[in-house]
């Protein structure tokens, strides 16, 4: 049986470039992360059933992170709509277990007197989101 891991090394690595079309790279200063991964059901319940019935439909993705704000990181190049490559690491000490797609980026930069500027957003799938691993 596999042990849990700390999410200490986890990152987040997003295609930042203007166009949408480099590589990925990693988004600085983030301390967390999370992926949704649903499918739409439909009810197939018929005559005669003793629980209602459901059929898996297609699949969907959507996730969020949360951090703080650096200015230098192209965080905010990656809210422009164009679709990105992304991979998400729950830990980078094994590089070969992580999520990979395509999502459009939503971003939210929050600042107050009395703490640093934080930075926060969501995504969408734009394709599939495959776990590798």
């Amino acid at each position: 049986m596999a042990s849990p891991i700390t999410g200490r090394n986890g990152q987040l690595k997003v295609d930042q470039s203007s166009g949408a079309n480099g590589s990925a790279v990693t988004v600085a200063n983030l301390n967390t992360f999370d992926i949704q991964q649903n499918r739409d059901r439909t009810e197939v319940t018929s005559f005669g059933d003793t629980s209602k019935v459901f059929v898996a439909g297609l699949a969907d993705a959507s996730g969020s992170f949360s951090g703080f704000w650096d200015s230098a990181g192209g965080l905010q190049a990656v809210a422009d709509g164009n679709a990105r490559k992304f991979y998400l690491y729950p830990t980078t000490s094994d590089a070969t277990k992580y999520w990979f797609g395509t999502a459009t980026f939503d971003i939210t930069v929050s600042t107050s007197v009395s703490g640093a500027v934080e930075a926060s957003g969501s995504w969408a799938a734009a394709t599939s989101v495959a776990y590798v691993g």
